[in-house]
């Protein structure tokens, strides 16, 4: 994409394509701002993105954050049907152990929490556990939950696809393109500076959202 496509004017403007990013766009188009526009100063998923694992588990100490990580997993099963994008998706399972009473208490909670959000988990016995994962030596092990729904994806791809997906809502998605500036006006943020090679230029914007990674 050219300097001159690059929009003067957007409602919203997120710097980075990585899977924060590109899951923002998405959000957002999906509510209806087709008035959006991401930057990414290199190529999308080139930063963090690219070295993370793709864990995809549900147990989470907070509601908000098993409330969350329920809603990514159910998105993440649907966005390979939706974008016809292949995020690697593989609900295999997950196994938590505990080997103190206190740690085992710990993931009781949790499971409860997380039951309570329409997880699917139960708590297993050690013997259970090594039922499920032989290798496992499981001596110490007190507790341990399970949740068959919990899997692995390729974040590039995650992200790729929650790209494709937002563009389709009419998003704009620009890449080799570098956020200089933020600007502000009367305490509030005015708009962005970007540079591309030696062009640069301004989107005036009200709402920024930081989504660069390390």
């Amino acid at each position: 994409m050219t300097a001159k496509a690059i929009p003067a004017k957007a409602r919203a403007v997120i710097i980075g394509g990585g899977v924060s990013g590109c899951s923002v766009a998405y959000h957002l188009a999906k509510l209806g701002w087709t008035d959006i526009v991401l930057l990414e100063r290199k190529q999308l998923t080139s930063g963090t993105t690219w070295h993370a694992a793709g864990l995809i588990g549900q147990l989470r100490g907070s509601q908000n954050m098993t409330r969350l990580a329920k809603y990514s997993a159910d998105l993440y099963v649907k966005l390979e049907a939706e974008t016809e994008v292949g995020t690697g998706m593989r609900q295999v399972g997950s196994i938590t152990v505990a080997l103190t009473e206190e740690r085992k208490h710990e993931i009781y909670r949790q499971a409860s929490l997380a039951r309570a959000f329409d997880v699917d988990v139960r708590e297993i016995s050690p013997n259970e556990v090594k039922q499920m994962y032989p290798h496992l030596n499981v001596s110490d092990v007190v507790g341990a939950v399970h949740l068959p729904l919990d899997g692995q994806c390729d974040p590039a791809n995650i992200a790729m696809a929650l790209a494709k997906g937002a563009r389709q809502r009419g998003a704009t998605i620009i890449e080799n393109v570098k956020v200089t500036k933020v600007h502000t006006r009367n305490g509030r943020v005015s708009g962005v500076s970007w540079a591309q090679g030696e062009d640069q230029g301004t989107i005036e914007t009200d709402i920024v959202v930081n989504c660069a990674g390390m």
